[in-house]
């Protein structure tokens, strides 16, 4: 059984990362660098007895996310590897970075650390640059009222920990998948016949489930509020739109969520309509990763 030092689970504890599914996507990254062998290059560079130190650093500005997990990955390969390693977690997650900010030392053998080095940052990459477009979109909407959400547009096995790099750049998570909140889309409101149709029949079959209607125009949001939508998603509308979306929900205690073609540069406008939510789906699908790199401090000694 796969255990971590106390000071890396306390961090995914915190964080409210399942320590199983952390140490699971950790083996799994580890095995597609290692399934068609041993690191060649490091066995054969480097004496058994090597060790040292390398540091974690940024390359470009950003906002973390995955400092435990990033070291849950290089924990995993030492135990595989019967051999000892230590990772000091220099920074947190949702730390605001600059070029040359350390994230995480590691010391042990050499052919541990370079064998990890590529699974390591590819997961701390990802997730940190999540994290990053996140913290973008919190700082233009900073002062509006209006909060930055994640989608189900996810990197497949990653989802649960991409929406927690989203909560670390200052956003907010949607569902997490299909059973926890309802959504009527447009091709169930097609398949049942309008709005209302569509929403009682999910009222009927999940009643303590949150219901939240698409709406592509004013009328159908009329027609989520009749029906009692809890939240409205608002597709692809102008900002002048979605104020007068919000106009109408809000007196009726609904929530509103603008969705669709929306960029970083419309985001204080988007934010000034006076909505609760916007949604960007690129936050997970589309975010570059954030560059950081593995540099050795200490030679083999």
């Amino acid at each position: 059984m796969n255990t971590l030092p106390e000071q890396v689970t306390d961090a995914l504890t915190a964080a409210g990362l399942p320590v199983d599914h952390v140490l699971e996507v950790a083996g799994r990254t580890l095995a597609e660098d290692l399934g068609w062998g041993p690191d060649v290059t490091s066995l054969a560079t480097l004496p058994q007895d090597a060790a040292g130190t390398a540091d974690v650093v940024a390359r470009r500005p950003g906002c973390l996310a995955g400092v435990p997990v990033a070291a849950a990955v290089a924990y995993t390969l030492a135990e595989q590897q019967g051999v000892r390693v230590e990772v000091q977690l220099v920074a947190h997650d949702g730390d605001r970075v600059r070029p040359g900010d350390v994230a995480l030392t590691l010391t042990g053998p050499l052919r541990c650390l370079l064998t990890a080095e590529r699974s390591l940052l590819n997961l701390f990459g990802q997730l940190s640059g999540v994290a990053t477009a996140t913290a973008a979109w919190s700082d233009a909407l900073s002062g509006t009222g209006t909060r930055v959400r994640d989608t189900r547009k996810t990197v497949p096995g990653l989802r649960i920990l991409q929406k927690y790099a989203v909560r670390c750049g200052g956003g907010v998570n949607h569902r997490m998948g299909l059973g926890d909140a309802a959504l009527v889309k447009d091709n169930h409101v097609a398949a049942a016949g309008s709005v209302a149709a569509a929403f009682a029949a999910v009222r009927r079959y999940a009643p303590a489930v949150p219901v939240e209607v698409e709406c592509d125009t004013l009328g159908q949001v009329r027609e989520a509020i009749e029906a009692g939508a809890d939240l409205v998603l608002l597709d692809n509308m102008s900002p002048v739109e979605l104020t007068e979306a919000v106009a109408l929900c809000r007196p009726a205690g609904v929530r509103t969520e603008a969705s669709g073609g929306l960029s970083l540069s419309d985001a204080a406008a988007v934010g000034a309509s006076g909505v609760d939510f916007v949604a960007v789906g690129a936050l997970t699908h589309s975010a570059p990763v954030l560059d950081l790199g593995l540099d050795l401090r200490t030679g083999p000694v």
